[in-house]
């Protein structure tokens, strides 16, 4: 028998996985290597051009390598993750169970696309009015214009109808503080019966 507890099976707490890749120095670490390789290409330009008989001008030389290495950083952030060491082409990947904590979350930006104007609101109540109030319109009016074919701005009268009238009064007069986030989950709850 066992001497593992009940506690201890259903504990859902994972340890983060260590990176392979050493950590990373900072910002002005990254920026000195940037320049250095800048700078070493450009020698290299120069040298090269000069051995052929060709001169260019060296401001053209340091902003077109300035350029290369913006697009080279641009798309090595875009570029997707690479396959698991253990896949082959053709096979689908088998999921190790490991979470990538590296990978760039779609989910995690769109969170942060509300959470950050929400936390900003929470000491301002105009920036609610300014960033956050609109875009709960415009969820409503998305919502409303895909379910029911009509929007606040289309057909107000059905579109009160259909929002009642605790959710269209937020939406319609800005509120003058901001609201607590259990009126907000009870607002939104209501954005998704529609």
């Amino acid at each position: 028998m066992s001497s593992t507890s009940i506690d201890d099976l259903l504990t859902t707490e994972e340890e983060r996985p260590r990176r392979d890749e050493p950590l990373r120095r900072g910002r002005v670490g990254q920026v000195l290597r940037a320049l250095a390789g800048i700078a070493a290409v450009v020698v290299v330009l120069v040298a090269g051009l000069r051995a052929v008989g060709l001169r260019v001008p060296l401001l053209i030389l340091v902003a077109g390598v300035v350029a290369l290495f913006a697009v080279r950083r641009i798309v090595a952030a875009l570029a997707p993750s690479p396959l698991p060491a253990n896949s082959r082409p053709g096979v689908p990947p088998v999921d190790d169970g490991t979470w990538n904590w590296g990978a760039r979350d779609a989910l995690r930006t769109a969170i942060n696309g509300w959470e950050w104007p929400l936390d900003w609101s929470a000491s301002r109540p105009d920036r609610f009015t300014e960033v956050v109030l609109p875009r709960l319109g415009e969820l409503a009016d998305e919502r409303l214009r895909q379910r029911h074919g009509v929007t606040r701005e289309s057909d107000p009268a059905r579109a009160r109808a259909l929002l009642g009238d605790r959710l269209w009064t937020f939406l319609e007069t800005p509120p003058r503080r901001t609201p607590s986030p259990r009126d907000l989950a009870a607002i939104v709850a209501e954005l998704e019966k529609l």
